[in-house]
């Protein structure tokens, strides 16, 4: 058992990391914290899939010596998903970043709890 964890350390860092963020998004009504977790959450996704596509013993998928022996050679999909999952992280993030700047301008505060109550006080009061 412990030598099957040991063997599997990274998957279970990744895994361990996973939880520590959800639990940050769904625990903390500060939407910076939020952000935050949401970001742990996607590097623990993209340390798995990055320890999953690692094949000890292989080499970058780049053809040498005229050897096409697919044997040789690690599969390039997990690099590829993680690298298109880093760009899309960067946007969503940034994204989150804007509109909790332009949350915080209107009601002054960045907990989500508070932004309710009054997003509903101001529905309540213009209808």
């Amino acid at each position: 058992m412990l030598q099957t964890l040991w063997d599997n350390r990274i998957q279970c860092v990744a895994m361990l990391l996973f939880a520590v963020g959800f639990a940050t998004l769904l625990l903390h009504p500060n939407l910076m914290k939020k952000i935050i977790g949401l970001n742990i959450m996607d590097t623990a996704a993209y340390l798995f899939l990055t320890s999953i596509g690692y094949i000890e013993g292989r080499l970058a998928p780049i053809v040498t010596n005229a050897s096409t022996d697919p044997a040789r050679y690690a599969n390039p999909l997990p690099a590829g998903l993680v690298l298109t999952g880093i760009v899309v992280s960067v946007s969503v993030t940034a994204l989150m970043l804007a509109l909790t700047v332009r949350l915080y301008e209107r009601y002054h505060t960045l907990d989500l709890d508070k932004i309710y109550l009054m997003a509903r006080q101001e529905e309540e009061g213009g209808v």
